[in-house]
């Protein structure tokens, strides 16, 4: 399996060889050369399986140059009922990712997939816990040690960090738009004290850090001598690690083969719906691939009219489901690259597009017609329609879900098809986001008895200006490299 450029550059790469970074050489992001197929006969084998030998299944058709042997050790490593303990009441604990049905609505089932289980209570966990071991796994096989740079806009930061907190040979820099988090979010990064940890408040907004980032990793010479990678989705192993789950998602939502389902996904960066796009094309049977925006809607606007327009900084809204707000979402363009046909040079053009006139404009054109072929559905959501949401299924249900999920709730209600299962994936659980709960239902959701009182715990971080320059040179002074 070797791995390109959505860009153009010509230097195909292995596994292995783009695990530790994040963009290539040319800006672009990895794509495998051919999505690997998987068959109706092997999706049926594979029911049975425990969450992390079907992880093992899936990765292993990617990464092909880690021996079968010690990728299933590092699989089972990580998917585990003691990591992933956070289960709502009722939940089976022992399910990685319990699949809820809420009820037949349209008639369609109407279901949730727990993926907020782990130790961050967030479906980052999903993909990070896997990127932590592969890290060290990783490093250890070449005697190096790795800088990670990332950007967060609440949920990827605190991810990364409790995966990578005390891992050999790592250092992790994290970049969060400052005062833009849940008191949760910015507890659970800025209490950490591991001295590998370093929690940097960029006075700006998601997109600002995240532009940081791609600077960062743009300046090659720099890249190297500060042994710099990544853990944002720009990051292909994320991106296929997550994968992992609408596969499983389908496998709990049917009991044969062929039988398609839908999945809603609450979308900002657009890395967790891209990877069902890569399971869509892998050959899982999925109907429609819902994006579900909240007020920053780039990504609806694109998906209903074909203009792709990314806002500027004082554009971006902070809103009650913050890990959204994001108008720059880096993931789309490994989604566009498929749209295009695989065009790289057409390719590269839209994206400069995007840095000069801020976008393109695909309207009526033969590639905007393919995104029904490929799925793709949206619709956005506020705040009013996120109480609104987080009441309905709490006295409907008797369930409450966060913000984000709320979002993809409402979205997903808009497309249902009768007889199509319709999945919404929980980005996290409602205790990252207690002021929101608290407005729509009066009173405090629960929280893990773990995290009680993780907002009075003493923090530690940096406030920085939103400034490449100041960020490469925080980073060389706590490296010594």
């Amino acid at each position: 399996m070797k791995y390109l450029s959505t860009r153009g550059h010509e230097a195909p790469q292995t596994f292995s060889e783009i695990l530790l970074g994040g963009l290539a050489p040319d800006g672009g992001l990895y794509l495998p050369q051919a999505y690997p197929q998987v068959t109706a006969d092997e999706l049926e084998a594979w029911r049975k399986l425990s969450y992390a030998d079907l992880a093992f299944e899936v990765l292993s058709r990617f990464c092909d140059d880690i021996p079968a042997a010690d990728l299933r050790a590092l699989t089972r490593k990580t998917y585990t009922a003691e990591v992933y303990c956070n289960a709502r009441p009722g939940d089976n604990t022992a399910d990685i990712t319990p699949l809820r049905t809420l009820g037949e609505e349209g008639g369609a089932p109407l279901q949730l997939l727990g993926l907020s289980n782990g130790p961050t209570l967030a479906f980052k966990d999903m993909a990070m816990q896997l990127l932590g071991n592969l890290f060290e796994y990783a490093l250890a096989r070449a005697g190096q040690e790795l800088n990670i740079l990332g950007a967060t806009s609440g949920d990827t930061g605190s991810a990364a960090e409790y995966a990578m907190r005390g891992k050999r040979g790592i250092r992790v820099f994290m970049l969060s738009p400052h005062r833009k988090m849940s008191a949760f979010q910015t507890a659970q990064m800025f209490s950490l004290q591991d001295p590998n940890i370093f929690n940097l408040a960029v006075e700006g907004v998601f997109d600002d850090c995240q532009d940081i980032v791609k600077a960062v990793s743009n300046d090659l010479g720099y890249k190297a001598r500060q042994k710099i990678g990544t853990v944002n989705s720009i990051n292909w192993a994320r991106v296929v690690a997550q994968v992992v789950y609408y596969f499983k998602g389908w496998l709990l939502a049917t009991s044969g083969p062929g039988q398609k389902v839908s999945f809603c996904v609450p979308s900002g960066n657009f890395g967790n719906v891209c990877a069902g796009h890569i399971a869509r094309m892998m050959g899982l049977p999925i109907d429609k691939l819902v994006v579900a925006t909240n007020e920053n809607d780039v990504l609806d606007e694109f998906f209903r009219t074909g203009t792709y327009r990314v806002r500027k900084s004082a554009e971006t809204y902070h809103t009650s489901s913050p890990s959204m707000d994001i108008s720059k979402a880096s993931n789309f363009e490994r989604f566009v690259f498929d749209l295009l046909g695989r065009d790289a040079a057409k390719l590269a053009r839209m994206f400069r597009d995007v840095d000069t006139a801020g976008g393109f404009d695909l309207a009526g054109t033969a590639e905007f017609e393919r995104i029904r072929a490929f799925g793709f559905v949206s619709g956005r959501s506020t705040h009013e329609d996120r109480l609104a949401t987080i009441r309905d299924l709490s006295s409907r249900y008797g369930i409450t879900i966060d913000t984000h999920t709320a979002d993809g709730v409402k979205v997903a209600r808009e497309h249902l098809a009768p007889g199509v299962p319709m999945v919404v994936l929980e980005t996290a659980l409602p205790a990252k986001f207690a002021d929101t709960i608290r407005e729509a239902l009066g009173h405090e959701p629960e929280r893990p008895a773990s995290f009680d009182g993780i907002e009075k715990l003493p923090q530690r971080f940096e406030v920085m200006p939103a400034d490449a320059g100041r960020i490469k040179a925080f980073i060389a002074g706590h490296t010594g490299l």
